[in-house]
C-alpha cells in the first residue's frame, strides 16, 4: 500500500496563507520608531497598540476555531482576511495612540482568522496520524518563511514610501490569501467516536484535565518572548548595538545601519526557524512532545541569558537571532500536536485556540511591558530578565504532563 503523501494541496495552501499572514505580522516592530518619531508618541503608546493586537489575536483564536468547526474553515478565513485588511488600511489614518490601539483589535482578529489556530486545525484534520506531526511542522515553517521576508520588506518599503502607504500596501497583500481557499478542503481524519462527541463535552473534559492546564500555562512564556522580540528587538538593536563597520562584511551585504541590522535580525530568526520547525515536527513523531518542549524552553532561557550578559555587537545580534530562531516557533507543532494527541482532532481548532490564548496573554505582557519599562527606565533589561524567568517556568511546567490520550467517555 502506498503511504499517504505529506505534501498535500491542503498543506501547501495552508502554508501559503500562514506565510503571508505572518510576513505582515512580523513587520510591526519595524514601524515602531517611524510612527513614534512622526507623532512624538512615547514608546509605550505604540507598544500598547501591538500588545492589544496580540491580545485580540488570542481572544479571537478560540472564537475563529469554533467558527471554523461550526460554519466551515473557509468562511472563517475569509472573515479573518477582511478584518486584517480593514484594520491595516484604517491604521494608516490613525493619528492618535487611542485610535491606533483601537484599530489593532481588527488586525488582531484578522490574524486569528488567518493564523495558526485555524490553519493548523485544517492541516491536522486533513493529515494521516503518521504524518500529522511533520505536517504541522511544515505549516509552521511556512509561517517562519513569511517572517524571513516580512521585516526586511517593510524596511525596504519604508525607504521609499511613508509608513501610512506601506500599511495600505499590506492591506491589499493580505487579500491574496483568498486565492488559497479552493484548496483548503479535505476529508477529516477524525475517528467515528470523536465525530459523535459534542464540543461542550470535549471542552469540559479538557478543562478538568490538569495536563491541559499545564499546556496552557506553559505556552505563556512562548508568547511573551516572541512578541517582545518581534516588537522591540529592532529598536533595541538600533539603540544599543555598536556601530556597523563601513568596511566590514555586514556593510558588504547591504547592512550599513543598526536599524537595518534590527530588521535583518528578525529575518534571521525566521530563516533559522524554518529548520527548527521542521525538525520539531519530525522529532515530535518519534519522541515525547512534552520533553521536547521542556528542552526548547530551556534552550531559549540559556540563549537569552548569554545574550544579555555579553556586550551587544552586530555579531552577537546575528548569532543570538540564529540560535533563538532555531527554537522560535518550534513549540507550535509540538504544542498543537500534543493537544491533538491528548484530546483528538475533531475540535482541535477550538482546543488549541484556548491554549493559544495563553500564548497571546504572554504576548500582550511582553509587548506592553517592553514599552512601559522602556519609558520608565530608558532600557529593556528588566523586561528581558522577566522573559528569562517565565521561560524557565515553562521548561519545568511541561514535565508533569501526562502524555496519554484521554479515553472517550461521558463527562
Amino acid at each position: 500500500m502506498t503511504k499517504p503523501s505529506v505534501f498535500t494541496p491542503v498543506l501547501i495552501a495552508g502554508g501559503a496563507v500562514l506565510m503571508l499572514s505572518f510576513a505582515l505580522r512580523a513587520s510591526f516592530g519595524v514601524f515602531q520608531i517611524p510612527i513614534a518619531s512622526e507623532f512624538g508618541w512615547p514608546r509605550s503608546d505604540f507598544s500598547m497598540a501591538i500588545a492589544i493586537q496580540n491580545l485580540a489575536w488570542g481572544i479571537g483564536q478560540p472564537v475563529f476555531g469554533a467558527m471554523a468547526e461550526r460554519f466551515g474553515d473557509r468562511k472563517a478565513i475569509i472573515l479573518g482576511a477582511l478584518l486584517y485588511a480593514l484594520g491595516l488600511l484604517l491604521s494608516g489614518f490613525a493619528s492618535t495612540p487611542g485610535t491606533m490601539q483601537l484599530l489593532e483589535i481588527l488586525v488582531g482578529f484578522g490574524i486569528a482568522g488567518t493564523g495558526f489556530g485555524v490553519i493548523l486545525a485544517i492541516v491536522g484534520r486533513a493529515t494521516s496520524p503518521e504524518n500529522r506531526s511533520l505536517s504541522l511542522g511544515i505549516a509552521t515553517a511556512a509561517g517562519s518563511a513569511g517572517q524571513v521576508i516580512g521585516a526586511p520588506a517593510a524596511e525596504l518599503l519604508l525607504q521609499h514610501y511613508h509608513w501610512q502607504t506601506v500599511f495600505g500596501i499590506f492591506a491589499v497583500a493580505i487579500l491574496f490569501t483568498l486565492f488559497a481557499l479552493p484548496f483548503l478542503k479535505a476529508q477529516p481524519m477524525a475517528t467515528k467516536a470523536e465525530l459523535k462527541e459534542s464540543l461542550g463535552t470535549v471542552l469540559l473534559r479538557a478543562f478538568k484535565d490538569p495536563s491541559y492546564a499545564m499546556i496552557f500555562m506553559g505556552f505563556f512564556s512562548c508568547g511573551y518572548q516572541l512578541a517582545f522580540i518581534t516588537a522591540h528587538f529592532p529598536a533595541f538593536v538600533t539603540e544599543r548595538c555598536g556601530a556597523i563597520d563601513p568596511s566590514g562584511m555586514l556593510a558588504g551585504i547591504g547592512i550599513t545601519t543598526t536599524s537595518a541590522l534590527g530588521a535583518i535580525a528578525i529575518s534571521v530568526i525566521g530563516l533559522f526557524n524554518i529548520g527548527g520547525s521542521l525538525l520539531a515536527g519530525y522529532l515530535g513523531k518519534r519522541y515525547s512532545k512534552k520533553y521536547l518542549l521542556a528542552g526548547i524552553y530551556t534552550g531559549r532561557t540559556l540563549a537569552s541569558i548569554a545574550f544579555i550578559m555579553m556586550p551587544m555587537t552586530p555579531t552577537t545580534v546575528l548569532v543570538f537571532s540564529a540560535v533563538m530562531g532555531s527554537m522560535w516557533l518550534a513549540t507550535v507543532p509540538l504544542t498543537s500536536g500534543l493537544v491533538a494527541h491528548l484530546y483528538g482532532i475533531r475540535y482541535m481548532g477550538t482546543l488549541y485556540g484556548f491554549v493559544f490564548l495563553s500564548h497571546q496573554l504572554g504576548s500582550f505582557m511582553g509587548v506592553w511591558l517592553g514599552g512601559t519599562m522602556y519609558d520608565l527606565t530608558g532600557d529593556y533589561t528588566t523586561v528581558w530578565w522577566i522573559g528569562i524567568a517565565v521561560g524557565a517556568f515553562s521548561a519545568l511546567i511541561h514535565l508533569p504532563i501526562r502524555e496519554r490520550p484521554m479515553a472517550l467517555q461521558p463527562v
